[in-house]
């Protein structure tokens, strides 16, 4: 979604400004990170509050079901566990490190 979001962005001059205040560390440390990737601190910014909001949106936990999909996926999440063979023996496997 904020890919999206972005590449829209990058192909229409961008007609909207967002201030916003900050400490000077706090601007040097955007800065010095926006500096490792190449970038300057208007585009990590808006690239990095992007990711974070789709982020936020992503992870709502309220979601809505017409009645035959919400049966549906109460009767899954309701059915026992199938038998998987692999992951019992994946799950009864030491880690390498418990060796």
């Amino acid at each position: 979604m904020a890919q999206h979001l972005l590449e829209a962005g990058t192909a229409s001059r961008r007609d909207v400004t967002i201030n916003i205040r900050a400490r000077q560390r706090q601007r040097d440390l955007i800065d010095e990170a926006a500096a490792i990737l190449g970038k300057n601190r208007s585009d990590f910014m808006l690239e990095t509050a992007c990711r974070e909001a789709e982020s936020v949106l992503l992870d709502r936990r309220t979601f809505v079901l017409d009645e035959a999909t919400w049966e549906r996926f109460t009767a899954l999440l309701d059915a026992p566990p199938r038998d998987l063979p692999q992951l019992r023996e994946l799950l009864s496997t030491p880690a390498p490190w418990e060796r």
